[in-house]
This record gives structure tokens, sequence and C-alpha cells, in this order.
């Protein structure tokens, strides 16, 4: 079953409440605020690249599985990505890049498949908006 269509508008307001925190001029947003952020973005990530065989992990808002390719069924997925919201909004949005966040240590993708830096970001403000990856 495809995961529900998440509005864009509805996305890129929710995540920019999170803008300034991200970019360390603000606090952190209330929690509400930031779990609305994370699973928007995570249900976009699943509509972008569906499938099941890499489990996306953003403890403690959510998990989606997707990606095309073998499913699991049981038990730890064979390929799995997993970091803290800020870590996951800094990607969705393009202020930090997929490579350097592994790099240093920001984000665990474990498995063949758990790259997702060919579905990164998601969405970008500034000068040159883009609206969220096709749903």
């Amino acid at each position: 079953m495809p995961a529900r269509r998440v509005d864009p508008a509805e996305l890129r307001a929710a995540v920019s409440v999170t803008l300034a925190w991200l970019r360390g001029e603000a606090e952190r947003p209330a929690r509400r605020e930031l779990a609305e952020a994370v699973r928007l973005s995570l249900r976009t990530l699943e509509r972008a690249a569906p499938g099941n065989s890499v489990e996306v992990r953003v403890p403690p808002f959510g998990a989606v599985q997707c990606v095309r390719g073998p499913r699991h069924t049981r038990g730890t997925p064979p390929n799995v990505v997993e970091t803290d919201p800020r870590t996951w909004l800094l990607l969705v949005t393009g202020e930090l890049d997929w490579s350097t966040a592994v790099e240093r240590g920001e984000v665990s993708a474990s498995g063949s498949r758990a790259d997702l830096a060919h579905w990164l970001p998601l969405l970008r403000f500034g000068n040159t908006p883009q609206e969220p990856a096709e749903q």
C-alpha cells in the first residue's frame, strides 16, 4: 500500500518552522512541530522512493520503508538508515549533503541499498526554492 500523499505546501510549511533552528539561529522547535516536519518528510520520501528494501528511522518520530528491491518481512532489515531529527531535516532541506553526513557519522547507513543521496534533498529553501520530490 503506497504512502498517503503529502501536500507539498503542508510539507514546506512544517519544515520551514524548523529552519532557524537548523541554521543555529533559534531554539529547538516544539516537539509537536518537529515531529510534524519529520513525519511529513519521511512520508514524502516513502512516496518518492517506493519500495520496501530500506528502512529509514528518525527516532523518536518515525520510520518508513522505501526503495525498490528485495522485501524483508521479519527482524531487522538488511538495509537501514538511522539518524536524529535535526540531521534528517538538514538532509531534507539540502543544508547537509548525504556523503558528508555519513562521513561524519551523523547518519548510520548499513546495507547495499542504504544510500539515499539520489532522493535528497526533498525540498530547498532560499533563492531557488524547489517543490518536494515527485509524489
